[in-house]
């Protein structure tokens, strides 16, 4: 089962981060959370790897339908994006929303996954 949705930037990883901050919020969607993975395990554990940062994204309409479906859906909230290096290249990738109803068995969940799935896709097609 596939529960992303990636692409591929020839850009570096600043101006990936900045360009998709602005891409989520041209979608309505506000980054709530931000977790540097690459700092937090070099102070945690003095380990080095790649630039790896997860933004926790979140539309507030979309969360709210969600919520009054499922309260439990709290626990696949803020949808997480993830922008990372990869070798010469930045990826960046989405959980497909999708996975909500898949997980959930709920089919009042899908109008919340369609919409949420076609404002990823279209914040994602505009990066490229």
């Amino acid at each position: 089962m596939s529960y992303d949705r990636t692409i591929r930037l020839d850009s570096d990883f600043d101006t990936a981060v900045t360009a998709v901050r602005k891409a989520l919020a041209d979608q309505g969607f506000g980054v709530l959370t931000e977790i540097d993975v690459k700092a937090t395990l070099k102070a945690k554990l003095g380990h080095d790897m790649e630039d790896y940062l997860i933004l926790g994204a979140c539309n507030p309409p979309l969360a709210r339908q969600a919520l009054e479906a499922d309260r439990s859906i709290g626990l696949l909230l803020p949808c997480n994006v993830v922008v990372r290096r990869d070798g010469e290249t930045t990826l960046v990738q989405a959980l497909d929303p999708g996975t909500m109803v898949t997980l959930t068995g709920l089919p009042t969940l899908e109008p919340v996954a369609t919409d949420a799935t076609a404002r990823l896709d279209a914040a994602l097609r505009s990066l490229t």
